[in-house]
């Protein structure tokens, strides 16, 4: 990282079992009324440097690259890349939700799925399932939100392959549409996965699926107008279950333009001050202005994550919800 903008990455291993660690009196809270957190295009880390451009993308991006290789792939590859910790990283550190882009693509014979944002990765999605469950089985308390969306150039072939592959990896793990997802119901049953899938159609066909969660994209490239924009989005009332307000900002045509020599990294980095003020302002619970998961981007970047878990401090449920000398516990998450 460059100049002023240089901000350490941090891994707190303290924040790898964090939800284990809840005070008795938040294991019946269901998960949509607690502060999560979450990362924006999980899987940008590993974007191949000699893919082709997406095939969802607009033709004069694909032209431009296609006429100016050396040029325009760089450039490509800054705005397009939103983390640099790997998935188990991300875990670790305490990110809670993983944003999954799905796409096959163009021309290839096999049903390889890659995850994609502008270029595709270099790792499959099986194999990064497959890494989830890894870091899952060392971490038996843990809950994490898998929200599959965009499905670039899947058959429905496809998406029954990639249903089969996720049912196999996860099997009793994943968690059922309907159950009340809270930590203590889920650790009795043993469920540790909830799978959101942008296919109404899927599903409706299986019961381990949920359906998307929303996700307030600012589409924004100042701070101050995403958080105009957020604000609004809460006046409005936040959804009955899980959704994700996006701290995310997004680059346009223009804004890359008047900045050449600038990356979503740096955009990023100059706007957590401002953005660590509203996090720690919000509340997580079920009424109107309430949040649930914050999803950001380069979530190991200042103190993001153990902004948004210190945020379940502020819950205070209703006497029923909490067991016999609760009142004692209290929410440790770093050393």
């Amino acid at each position: 990282m460059e100049g002023p903008l240089q901000t350490s990455i941090h891994l707190c291993h303290e924040n790898g079992q964090w939800m284990s660690r809840l005070p008795e009196q938040l294991w019946d809270v269901p998960l949509y009324n607690l502060a999560l957190p979450g990362s924006h295009d999980t899987m940008t880390y590993c974007l191949d440097k000699s893919s082709a451009v997406s095939g969802n993308d607009s033709k004069l991006v694909k032209f431009l690259n296609k006429c100016m290789p050396c040029i325009v792939h760089p450039i490509i590859m800054k705005w397009s890349t939103t983390q640099v910790l790997t998935v188990t990283e991300q875990l670790e550190a305490g990110v809670r939700y993983l944003d999954f882009r799905i796409a096959h693509k163009a021309n290839d014979p096999s049903v390889n799925l890659y995850f994609v944002h502008m270029v595709y990765t270099t790792v499959t999605v099986q194999d990064i399932l497959w890494e989830v469950l890894r870091w899952l089985e060392t971490h038996p308390q843990e809950v994490v939100i898998l929200a599959c969306r965009n499905f670039d150039g899947l058959t429905k072939k496809l998406h029954c392959n990639l249903i089969a592959c996720i049912k196999e990896i996860f099997q009793c793990k994943l968690c059922p549409r309907n159950v009340l997802p809270t930590l203590r119901a889920m650790w009795q049953r043993g469920h540790q996965v909830i799978v959101s899938y942008e296919e109404d159609v899927e599903v409706e066909e299986h019961c381990e699926l949920w359906p998307a969660i929303p996700y307030w994209w600012g589409n924004k490239t100042a701070t101050r107008a995403l958080i105009q924009y957020l604000e609004r989005m809460k006046r409005m009332g936040r959804p009955e279950q899980f959704f994700v307000a996006g701290i995310n900002l997004t680059e346009n045509l223009r804004y890359i333009l008047m900045h050449p020599f600038g990356s979503l990294k740096k955009m990023t980095l100059q706007s957590l001050p401002c953005l660590k003020i509203w996090i720690k302002q919000q509340y997580p619970g079920p009424k109107q202005e309430c949040i649930n998961i914050i999803a950001g981007d380069f979530v190991g970047n200042g103190d993001f994550v153990k902004d948004v878990i210190e945020l379940n401090t502020k819950i205070n449920p209703p006497l029923h919800c909490q067991s016999k000398g609760a009142g004692t516990n209290s929410i440790s998450f770093l050393a």
